[in-house]
């Protein structure tokens, strides 16, 4: 039963529970007319102390589709926390007025203690470089769709792979899934964290490799998950400006890539990825964003009871 649960990472969701969400988004997808009015008279909150465009208009577009309404704010400044009110008392009194909270901070582990002080579900939808589990079922809902199947890929995973949180978050994800592989692409200083390959991998048994050029990669990818590098995660703005254009993807690499791979990308591109392999029929992040409004969808229903 998923109606009252927080989603603060994708481990929050059992397998089955996934299944059971992506399951959802694809009926909703398929009909969308029919879920119309599951969420009438329920109402969302989202809270976003991170600037932010497609996951908040993704998560309000979601429940005014499901036919529910919408409060929040995407400016922090614009609320109590500049008079000092801490993010506990905030989260006790926006659960008196809504049903569920989707929330975005720069502060890791502050979904987390915000569903520790909720009365309503809290969704996670990113904090720092931790957690984004709604993008992951975006994603799933993505590969699946595109895929057939979460199982038996290559997965490339490239650019900033130390503070991206979405990378962090499908690398759970698909390490559920038998047969999977990962390579992992990044110059030294953006590689994946420790914790993820000795709490997510090796367990798993998940096989991976890591690799500094996309050139030495690409050709044995079914997936490829490219990241921007995040200049807001940057102490030091010459480390971000010698790492920004560490991988751009354009056509000449896409010469070595197999014609059935996909292009994933959680967006906002910078320059990672060359507008000209936008017409690429293997470019699916405008697809992908799509998506994730059905499994936002999906999973506020889930959520909230209404389904």
């Amino acid at each position: 039963m998923l109606t009252g649960r927080h989603v603060i990472e994708p481990g929050s969701l059992t397998i089955q529970e996934i299944d059971e969400i992506c399951g959802l988004a694809e009926q909703i997808i398929v009909d969308p007319a029919a879920f119309s009015d599951v969420c009438r008279g329920k109402i969302l909150a989202t809270l976003f102390f991170e600037p932010s465009t497609r996951t908040r208009l993704s998560f309000e577009a979601a429940m005014q589709r499901l036919g529910g309404s919408v409060i929040g704010f995407s400016d922090a400044s614009a609320t109590s926390t500049t008079k000092g009110e801490t993010l506990a008392d905030t989260i006790r009194v926006v659960s008196s007025y809504a049903d569920v909270i989707a929330m975005r901070s720069p502060k890791e582990g502050a979904a987390f203690l915000a569903s520790e002080y909720s009365s309503i579900p809290v969704i996670n939808a990113g904090d720092g470089g931790h957690h984004h589990p709604t993008q992951t079922l975006t994603d799933l809902v993505t590969i699946r769709a595109m895929k057939g199947s979460w199982s038996g890929h290559t997965i490339g995973l490239c650019g900033d792979l130390k503070f991206g949180r979405t990378v962090h978050s499908l690398a759970k994800a698909l390490s559920r899934y038998p047969n999977n592989k990962f390579v992992l692409i990044s110059p030294n200083e953006l590689s994946i964290p420790e914790y993820i390959i000795n709490q997510v991998f090796i367990p798993a048994g998940i096989e991976f490799k890591q690799v500094e050029r996309l050139e030495d990669a690409i050709q044995e990818l079914d997936i490829l998950y490219m990241t921007r590098v995040q200049k807001e995660r940057f102490f030091n703005e010459q480390d971000y400006i010698r790492l920004k254009d560490s991988y751009i993807l354009d056509k000449e690499k896409m010469k070595s890539a197999k014609d059935n791979m996909i292009i994933l990308h959680p967006l906002p591109r910078v320059n990672e990825i060359a507008p000209e392999v936008d017409e690429d029929p293997r470019a699916a992040y405008f697809k992908q964003v799509k998506y994730g409004m059905f499994a936002r969808m999906a999973l506020i229903a889930k959520l909230t009871g209404s389904l």
